[in-house]
């Protein structure tokens, strides 16, 4: 179905990739598909603020912070270069005015659309030249890997105890 011109990566005895070979894959797989995942103008970290701005629209500045484990400076700043791109708007919230509701604008939500319009082709199209076992162990790994690294272990039903232990 595709064409593999490198060399299959060593399995250990026990079938599973060293870490140093899966970080050389996700570097090799990173850096072959930059073009689908570039977010310019905004950096990886600004569109971060927007996803979360966009899943709670409203969100404080502290619950921000929050959420992306950043101090309040550096959210602060994150979300001046958002709002001076015209991504991001800043309002004082109706019931307290001291309190700064933050929500994407429609250039923001429309650059959300365009990235991930982008990045789904790109997904599919990778993942079509993939056999169905593939793709479905894809999906398994990378939710278990996302669950494990967001500390989430909750989205997909899975327990933590079914990390593999080296």
């Amino acid at each position: 179905m595709r064409e593999d011109p490198a060399p299959a990566p060593q399995e250990a005895s026990d079938g599973i990739l060293g870490a140093e070979q899966l970080l050389e894959l996700i570097q090799t797989a990173w850096e072959s598909s930059r073009d689908a995942f570039d977010s310019a103008p905004v950096s990886q970290t600004q569109t971060r603020v927007m996803y979360v701005v966009e899943r709670e629209p409203g969100i404080n500045m502290r619950d921000l912070g929050r959420r992306l484990t950043m101090a309040a400076p550096s959210v602060s700043r994150l979300c001046d270069r958002l709002q001076a791109t015209g991504f991001l708007s800043r309002n004082p919230r109706v019931e307290d005015r001291r309190e700064i509701q933050l929500r994407l604008t429609d250039v923001g939500q429309a650059h959300l659309r365009e990235l991930r319009r982008r990045r789904e082709r790109f997904l599919r199209q990778a993942m079509g030249d993939m056999t169905p076992a593939e793709c479905r162990a894809f999906a398994t790994g990378l939710t278990a890997f996302c669950e494990v690294v967001g500390g989430s272990t909750q989205s997909a039903g899975r327990t933590p105890d079914r990390r593999h232990t080296a």
